[in-house]
């Protein structure tokens, strides 16, 4: 990946809707070689995707919270169990799994309190092998969906 290549994803991860011509016109190249690049950037697996950031309060989801998550036991029964169980449930917008005490964090979308109760009582506090949810309401955000910084990448 060299310096073009990096322009391109910084370009892109700012603004997913810009044509090939718009990118190529702001780094420097012609069509085709860009568009090459930026399928073979797809084919690799560098960019994954494409899609719109929604603002979650103008489509009636105001509410975030965080759940930190300890499982009872950490073999690859209860991992697998877990994961597959989060999966299904849409309202899970992030989950990660962690080193440490704590094994997962998941961020959680709903309309309100109330149905943030109901999810909890008929769908997280039933997951699989879990010992403890231990959950926070968000009261801001601060930083959302912030694109990589490729420098910092380059100076390790």
């Amino acid at each position: 990946m060299d310096s073009i290549d990096k322009k391109i994803i910084a370009l892109l991860q700012n603004d997913g809707r810009l044509s090939v011509t718009e990118v190529a016109d702001q780094v420097g190249l012609s069509l085709s070689p860009c568009h090459r690049r930026i399928r073979k950037m797809e084919e690799d697996g560098v960019i994954s995707g494409y899609k719109a950031q929604i603002e979650p309060g103008r489509v009636g989801l105001g509410f975030s919270t965080i759940i930190f998550v300890t499982l009872k036991v950490g073999d690859s029964e209860a991992v697998g169990a877990f994961e597959k169980a989060v999966l299904d449930i849409n309202e899970i917008i992030l989950a990660q799994r962690l080193f440490g005490e704590i094994d997962y964090f998941l961020q959680v979308v709903t309309k309100d309190l109330p149905a943030f109760q109901k999810l909890y009582d008929e769908k997280l506090s039933c997951l699989p092998f879990v010992q403890r949810l231990n959950s926070t309401m968000v009261m801001k955000t601060i930083v959302r969906d912030r694109p990589l910084s490729l420098i910092i990448a380059e100076r390790r």
